[in-house]
C-alpha cells in the first residue's frame, strides 16, 4: 500500500523491483489517471490523516507479508519551499505522525518511508521512529545520484521490519551514475515553446527574447557570470546574488542532473536549461530524469498539459528508480529473515 503515492513513482519503482501493489492513496485527484494508466494499481482519493486501520486491512486482504509505504508532503522541512515554513505547512506536519500512528494500527510486516533529510532535524522524526515498538529500523540519507537516478538528490530512507534479525538496509552495491546524455539525449530536439506532436508531454516552455539571449550565452554547468553585463539581472549584481549561481544554468551532458522540483520545467528556476538546445528542458525530460519511463502517461489522450500542475506532479515525485532499489532490499531482507534465495516477490 502506497500513502502519499502522487502520480505513482514509488509505487511503480516497487512494482518493478518485485512488489505487487495494491492501491495508492492520495488526496490531490489529479493524481488519478497517472497513477492508475500505469499501474495495475486502484487509486484511492482520500486524506491519510482520515484513514483507519480498517480501511488499510480490507485492501491488503490475506496478504501473507505486507509492506505499508509513504512518503509525507515535505514541504514544510524543504530548503525548496518558497513560501517557507508557514501555517499551512505547519498542518502538513502530523502527516509523518499519521502515516506512524497507521503503522501501530495495522501491524504491517515490513514499511518504508521515503522523505526530505531535513526532516531529520526536527523532532516530528524523533516521534515517528520512537512510536513504531516491536520493528527493526534503519534510516539513511542517500545520493540518489548513485543509485542510477540522473540527478544529484538526497532523500531520507526509512525502513523497518517485524521478519527477525537479518539485516535491513538499502542495497547499493554494483549500481552507477547515469548521465544526462544517457536519459534524455535521444529525444527529438524542439525549440522553446514547441511541443513534440508525437508526445504531448515533451513541450518545453517559451522564453522572452531577454531569456533566449541568456540561454544562448550560456554554457553547460556555467552560471549567469558568463553572461555579459548587458544581460545580467538587476539582483544579479547585488551581493546577495552571488548565492544564486545555478538559477538560468544549463545542464550538462555527461553528469546527472540538478534536482527536479516542481519549477523544473523554467529556465529561470534553477539549472534547468537543456545542455544543447535554446530552451528550458521539457516536462518529458524532467519526467524522464525523475526516471518515469518515456511512455509513462501523465494525461488522458487529449488532454490539456498544464506546466504548472505537471511541474508540481513531477517534482514531488518519489524517483521510480529509488522505489525500485528500496523493494529489491526489502525482498533480499525478506529472504534472508525467511532463509530462502534467488529470486522473489513481495
Amino acid at each position: 500500500m502506497d500513502l502519499f503515492c502522487g502520480v505513482g513513482g514509488l509505487t511503480h519503482g516497487l512494482v518493478r523491483g518485485g512488489v505487487h501493489v495494491a492501491a495508492g492513496v492520495d488526496i490531490d485527484n489529479t493524481c488519478s489517471y497517472p497513477y492508475e494508466a500505469n499501474n495495475a494499481a486502484k487509486f484511492i482519493e482520500r486524506d491519510v490523516a482520515s484513514l483507519k486501520a480498517v480501511d488499510l486491512s480490507s485492501l491488503f486482504g490475506n496478504a501473507d507479508l505486507r509492506l505499508l509505504a509513504g512518503c509525507a508532503p515535505c514541504q514544510p522541512f524543504s530548503k525548496y519551499s518558497r513560501s517557507g515554513r508557514n501555517a499551512d505547512y505547519d498542518k502538513q506536519w502530523p502527516l509523518v505522525l499519521a502515516f506512524g500512528r497507521l503503522v501501530n494500527q495495522v501491524r504491517p510486516e515490513l514499511v518504508t518511508m521515503e522523505n526530505v533529510p531535513q526532516l531529520l532535524e526536527h523532532d516530528v522524526f524523533e516521534r515517528f521512529v520512537g512510536s513504531l515498538r516491536g520493528y527493526k529500523k534503519w534510516w539513511s540519507v542517500v545520493e540518489c545520484s548513485s543509485l542510477g537516478v540522473p540527478q544529484t538528490r538526497r532523500r531520507l530512507v526509512f525502513l523497518a521490519s517485524r521478519l527477525g534479525d537479518s539485516e535491513l538496509r538499502l542495497h547499493t552495491d554494483g549500481l552507477a551514475k547515469v548521465s544526462v546524455r544517457e536519459t534524455i539525449g535521444g529525444l527529438r530536439p524542439i525549440a522553446a515553446g514547441e511541443q513534440d506532436p508525437a508526445d504531448p508531454l515533451h513541450v518545453s516552455a517559451s522564453l522572452t527574447s531577454l531569456n533566449f539571449a541568456r540561454i544562448k550565452a550560456s554554457r553547460p554547468g556555467g552560471t549567469w557570470r558568463d553572461w555579459p553585463e548587458q544581460l545580467q539581472a538587476a539582483c544579479h549584481r547585488k551581493a546577495s546574488g552571488a548565492t544564486y549561481p545555478s538559477v538560468y544554468g544549463r545542464m550538462e551532458w555527461d553528469q546527472p542532473g540538478p534536482t527536479m522540483t516542481t519549477q523544473c520545467f523554467g529556465y529561470g528556476n534553477g539549472r534547468f536549461g537543456h545542455p544543447e538546445q535554446h530552451r528550458a528542458i521539457s516536462l518529458r525530460e524532467a519526467a524522464m530524469l525523475q526516471t518515469f519511463p518515456a511512455d509513462y502517461s501523465f494525461v488522458p489522450e487529449g488532454g490539456k498539459i498544464k506546466f504548472s500542475s505537471m511541474g508540481r506532479l513531477i517534482g514531488n515525485a518519489v524517483p521510480v528508480r529509488l522505489g525500485e532499489v528500496i523493494a529489491k532490499s526489502l525482498i533480499t531482507h525478506v529472504q534472508a529473515s525467511s532463509g530462502l534465495s534467488g529470486a522473489g516477490r513481495l
